[in-house]
């Protein structure tokens, strides 16, 4: 193969994903493109466990809500912090905000964590209108008005945002580029919102609204009780039921910084990774079958091109030296372009290559441990019983 050859291939193979970043920055549509909307009687419901550093921050970010009536339901899923003591305060001087203390989960029922917690604040709620929202998520006073006038126009029985995503920490940066850049391109809100199939939609469980006349029609979160990815699994059974989803960005109105530190990241994506990439393709029984090589293959893809390049420097004057120089710069250049569309430093694009290595591993660790061991919050989840069960906050 002559060394045309090989630059030719290069650009065809690694600079196919720059067609990616067309749909990456595309961020409509918006949820604040939509008229606000009030008067509905609505109930936010915040699962929350072992959340004292951020439930504060998404409190006083939702007391400021524009929106009209509202109530605001904590469900403290057996916090072992000072959630519930925080929550309390806040109650204490807001007669909207409720605290509720999570209780066990059934015997035998086969719930996780958050679900449950959600499905006690729908019990408790009064409002016409249900959102589920994060512990580790900040709103814009507009959010919610923005939302419903989404819901009224769409006629939608499901509305879901993509928020931004707040990266401040070193493996934040590198890691989470990795996974956005993958949903990004799989479940882009033009094609959810297009979908009428399982295999083409998925909610976002930082923030749920739907009616509640449709989340009963659907189920309530007793219907999805036993997956992990309870959002996606949601967007499942709104879809079978007939039901509608508008799914919209929402970078202005609300952000969210799902994990701080490596240990939340690798147990956070564990959790969902492969149990939600299967959950994701359960009409497609060849595809789940291969869905554990997904990673691997993506792993191998971008590491590539940097390791032919030092081995061509090591070697010395290799016929793919010039190829594999072109496809790593042109690697760095989508990473880089990635990184700066989620308001990262640029220069973390060169490091892209830890990023895939980290993602490989913690796609490995969940593909290993399938749905026998699923940690979460302290809380341990195996063999499909319960192993101490619970797990509300953010939920991701």
């Amino acid at each position: 193969m002559t060394s045309a050859a090989w630059i030719v291939t290069a650009l065809a193979l690694w600079w196919g994903p720059f067609l990616f970043l067309f749909r990456l920055w595309d961020r409509k549509p918006s949820i604040g493109d939509f008229g606000p909307v009030d008067g509905i009687p609505l109930s936010v419901i915040i699962p929350a466990r072992n959340e004292a550093r951020t439930i504060e921050t998404v409190l006083e970010s939702v007391s400021r809500s524009t929106y009209q009536p509202l109530e605001i339901i904590v469900v403290d899923d057996r916090s072992t912090d000072e959630t519930a003591a925080i929550v309390a305060q806040h109650a204490a001087r807001d007669d909207r905000i409720r605290l509720l203390h999570g209780k066990d989960l059934p015997a035998g029922g086969g719930w996780f964590g958050k679900p449950w917690a959600c499905h006690q604040g729908y019990a408790a709620a009064s409002g016409d209108i249900l959102v589920f929202t994060d512990a580790d998520t900040r709103h814009e006073p507009a959010l919610l008005a923005h939302a419903v006038g989404a819901m009224v126009e769409r006629s939608a029985d499901l509305v879901t945002v993509a928020p931004r995503q707040v990266c401040l920490g070193f493996w934040e940066r590198v890691i989470m580029p990795q996974v956005w850049a993958i949903l990004g391109v799989k479940y882009h809100p033009r094609t959810i919102n297009r979908g009428r199939s399982i295999r083409t939609v998925i909610a976002n469980g930082q923030f749920i609204l739907m009616p509640r006349r449709s989340y009963e029609a659907v189920g309530t979160h007793e219907a999805v009780r036993g997956a992990v990815a309870e959002d996606l699994a949601l967007a499942q059974r709104t879809v079978e039921w007939g039901g509608s989803i508008y799914f919209a960005f929402a970078t202005k109105l609300m952000e969210t910084r799902m994990y701080t530190n490596l240990p939340e990241l690798i147990e956070g994506w564990s959790k969902n990774l492969y149990l939600g990439g299967r959950q994701a393709l359960r009409e497609n029984p060849m595809l789940r079958l291969l869905f554990p090589l997904f990673f691997p293959i993506i792993t191998a893809y971008w590491l590539l091109p940097p390791a032919a390049l030092a081995v061509g420097l090591v070697t010395g004057g290799a016929p793919w030296l010039m190829a594999s120089a072109i496809a790593t710069a042109g690697s760095v250049l989508f990473w880089t372009a990635v990184a700066a569309g989620m308001r990262i430093p640029a220069f973390y694009g060169l490091l892209y290559p830890v990023g895939v290595v980290m993602l490989g591993y913690i796609a490995a660790r969940s593909t290993i441990r399938g749905a026998r061991r699923v940690e979460w919050r302290g809380r341990i989840y195996g063999g499909g019983s319960e192993g101490s069960r619970g797990g509300g906050g953010s939920g991701r």
